[in-house]
């Protein structure tokens, strides 16, 4: 198992969840649901894996135990995803987090890209958020029931990290000189990543049609909605720009995710089959 989902005073056993949404009974994803939902668990496990990097280090105590039971809940959802997605080729989520190289994982890259200083992790996680609960939100209904009830669990987990998310990048922006331009800065430097998760291709065209997935692009103008009144009350402005060329959808990464496996993957990869 790659962890234990912990959230305030409950513990679940994150397998057992992942059985339990994905019908372990034998209802198994077929190829191109497989092919989403690893798209949306690789989002999940890269930026929990970089918010754990915070614990220990965030700016205060508090924050250590909020980024943590956040990276938990993506981690959550990562294992839930994984395992549905594993369900078509008979893989593990185990295999899939441990065994895959850069090439082969499908985040996009806004959730990849490095923690940064304080006002860049709230940046990206203000994007990510907002983007993960607009998804989820409507994915709830989605024709293929595993994603449906993974969507539903979700969403209120994301629902936290959105407002997180909101009240430092205010906090953040009406505090100091300093981190108000220290916020700004990170905000444009996130900026060129966003266009990359309202993209859409022949793969969730495909799943939309069958009503299983949600049309990336259809999500943009209510992402943009809620991006429009934080920034209204940060008084900052939607930063121009050229937006990234990406890939990472179709396994063309930045240097930076290759680290972050390094980390995550040196142990299982040095001692295999290894219990603990």
């Amino acid at each position: 198992m790659i962890d234990e989902d912990v959230h305030g005073d409950v513990t679940v056993d994150a397998l057992e969840l992942a059985e339990e949404l994905t019908g372990s009974a034998g209802a198994d994803a077929d190829t191109e649901v497989a092919a989403y939902a690893l798209r949306l668990g690789d989002d999940s496990l890269i930026l929990s894996q970089q918010l754990g990097e915070w614990i220990a280090h965030a700016p205060e105590l508090e924050e250590d135990v909020a980024l943590g039971n956040i990276a938990l809940d993506l981690l959550g959802h990562a294992r839930s995803l994984l395992h549905y997605a594993g369900s078509a080729d008979g893989r593990s989520e185990d295999d899939l987090a441990y065994w895959r190289d850069e090439p082969e994982f499908r985040c996009a890259w806004l959730f990849e890209q490095p923690n940064g200083d304080f006002a860049h992790t709230i940046a990206r996680q203000l994007v990510a958020s907002v983007y993960l609960y607009e998804l989820y939100d409507r994915l709830q209904a989605s024709a293929d029931p595993t994603l449906a009830a993974i969507a539903a669990k979700s969403v209120k987990e994301v629902e936290y990290h959105r407002d997180h998310a909101v009240q430092w990048t205010l906090r953040l922006a009406g505090g100091t000189d300093e981190s108000r331009r220290r916020m700004m800065r990170a905000v444009t430097d996130t900026w060129p990543y966003v266009d990359e998760l309202f993209r859409d291709d022949e793969l969730t065209m495909s799943l939309s049609a069958r009503g299983a997935a949600v049309s990336p692009s259809t999500l943009r103008a209510p992402f943009d909605a809620v991006i429009a009144a934080v920034f209204a009350q940060s008084g900052f402005e939607v930063p121009g720009g050229q937006p990234s060329s990406a890939g990472g959808r179709q396994g063309k990464h930045t240097a930076r995710l290759g680290f972050i496996l390094a980390e995550m993957q040196v142990l299982v990869r040095q001692h295999p089959g290894a219990v603990w």
